[in-house]
This record gives C-alpha cells, structure tokens and sequence, in this order.
C-alpha cells in the first residue's frame, strides 16, 4: 500500500479519525514468514534477504507478513546515503562484514498477516493493535504512532527527520495500490528518476560527472528532469559507471528535448537506470532545482506521481 502526496497547500489531514507515524529513510520492506522461513521482499516483490543478515531473527515471528523500512543511522538519524552501499549486496559474505560495520533497523509500521490468518480487510487501528502484541526480536522495532500531527511535524523537522505520514484509522489495507488513506508529506522531496544519459567530469578523474534524469509522465512519455552532479563521487560513481556503461545508444531516448546546454556532451543510455533524488522543487518546466543524486535504486518503479 502506498501514500499519496499531501495537497501543498492544504498539508496533512487533521482530526481523531487519523493516525500519524515518522515518514522513514530507507527502503520499504515486506518481512514474509508464511512459508517457514524469513523472506524479505521490496516493493517490486525482488528477494532482498542475503543483503540485511542482521534482521533474520525476524524468522521468529511465525506465519506473519510484516511491512516496515529498512534504515541505517548517521548522525543519529535514518539516512539513504549511508544505506545505499547496503542495498545492492548480493555476496552473504560481504553483506555479513557490512552488517557489522554499517547495521540496520527495521522499523515495522503494519501487519498483512499473523499465524497464517490474512488481517488486511481489518481497519489500521485493529492492525495497528494486533502489531503491538507481536513480540519484536532486534534489531526490529515498532515504528510509533502519534495522535498530533502538527507536533510531529515539527518535532520531524527539528530532528531532521524525512516528514510524516498520516494514516486513516478506519482505512484496509490496500496491496499495490497508492491510497488517499494514506498521505505523506516530506521536509525535503526525493524522487526516483531515470538516468537517460551521461556527462564526463570538466575536470579531474573518473567517468561521469553528472545524469540526465527523466521519469514518464502520465501518458507514459519519458519527460526531462533535468542534469544532476551533485552526489555523484566516489563508490556511487564507479558504480554508475559499472551499470550504465553498457546501456550506450547513440540517440536521446527522451520524449521531449533537452537544452543545448545539457545534450552537449551527453552519451545517451538506455533509460533502465533508477536513482534516488533529492532536491527543492519543480520548475515550471517541470524541472529538478539543485538536484542532488543519493544513490542507485532497484527497489522501486518509477511513477510520474511520486512528487506530488
């Protein structure tokens, strides 16, 4: 189930028929046990368990499908960068060393099923009841729920948190389906973009210097966002490099065009690459400003309304 973006000008639901919870940065995960052992799913339903070692006491917790995020700390605080080198280890040895050098939390905010028994037609506070009584093995925990929105608002923002998802407490769950029932709201906006293309650094070592980024739009037309540097150094370029390499082609697979400015230079790729953005806002044109590239991406697809 996933949230829809909170009206700009209206902001969060308010009232007693809705929940509110931290909006956590890291990368959604279902915790699946009904078949006997631990799987955990992403969002594109890809097995992503070799990569968190560290969660699989979550095999204790019988018959159930748990969602929650994923997230690693810096600064006392989740944060995408510092889990991006986590996300794509498919080597058990090397996710075992990571696990003890970079760990991870799952942070649990739903249950889909216990003992076997599907609780998805069930309201969010009767879910949110049957979660409390689940005993959690670390290094998972219950994600808390707050009755003010306002204040967590502002207490998000104080501590440099990502924002807040409000959550309708008479509302199903709803799978693969993004709800108004849910609303979120974020601090800053990030999005997942396709790289259509590639600059080389002005100055300096390395292969890329900076993507072109692009998402489709509602018609399925792949839309310019805009050309991004920020971010792009060290492990993240090399492993750009490593993944778009291969995806050369000789034309721009955009839809619309791009700036002079931008296309000089440009080597086109087969746009199959998701990275994860953040940046102010979106231009008339529609835009990124001061994009900012936090790391590869394969967990998600790309919706043209992510942002709004």
């Amino acid at each position: 189930m996933l949230a829809t973006g909170a009206d700009p000008s209206a902001g969060l639901p308010s009232g007693p028929e809705w929940a509110f919870e931290v909006k956590w940065d890291g990368v959604r995960a279902l915790a699946d046990t009904t078949r006997g052992t631990l799987r955990l799913l992403s969002r594109t339903e890809r097995d992503i368990t070799v990569a968190y070692p560290e969660l699989a006491s979550l095999a204790s917790v019988q018959g159930a499908v748990l969602d929650g995020e994923v997230v690693a700390m810096s600064g006392g605080v989740p944060s995408f960068e510092a889990l991006a080198e986590r996300m794509h280890v498919r080597d058990p040895a090397r996710a075992e060393r990571l696990a003890h050098e970079l760990p991870v939390s799952y942070l649990v905010f739903d249950v889909l099923s216990l003992y076997g028994v599907d609780v998805t037609r069930r309201s969010f506070d009767e879910r949110r009841a049957t979660l409390e009584r689940i005993t959690l093995p670390p290094p998972a925990q219950l994600s808390p729920v707050y009755d003010d929105g306002d204040e967590l608002w502002q207490v998000t923002r104080e501590h440099g948190l990502e924002g807040v998802v409000a959550k309708r407490r008479a509302s199903v769950y709803q799978p693969g389906r993004r709800s108004r029932d849910w609303v979120k709201a974020a601090h800053r906006t990030t999005r997942t973009a396709l790289v259509a293309g590639w600059r080389p650094p002005t100055a300096g070592a390395g292969v890329i210097g900076a993507v072109l980024l692009a998402a489709p739009d509602e018609e399925g037309r792949l839309r310019y966002l805009g050309r991004a540097g920020s971010g792009i150094a060290g492990p993240l370029e090399r492993q750009l490099a490593h993944l778009l390499g291969p995806l050369r082609q000789a034309a721009s697979p955009l839809d619309d065009a791009v700036p002079p400015v931008d296309a000089r230079g440009t080597v086109w790729c087969d746009p199959v690459v998701g990275v994860d953005v953040a940046y102010l806002h979106r231009t008339a044109a529609g835009r990124l400003r001061h994009p900012v590239v936090r790391g590869v991406r394969d967990d998600t697809g790309i919706d043209p309304w992510e942002d709004l």
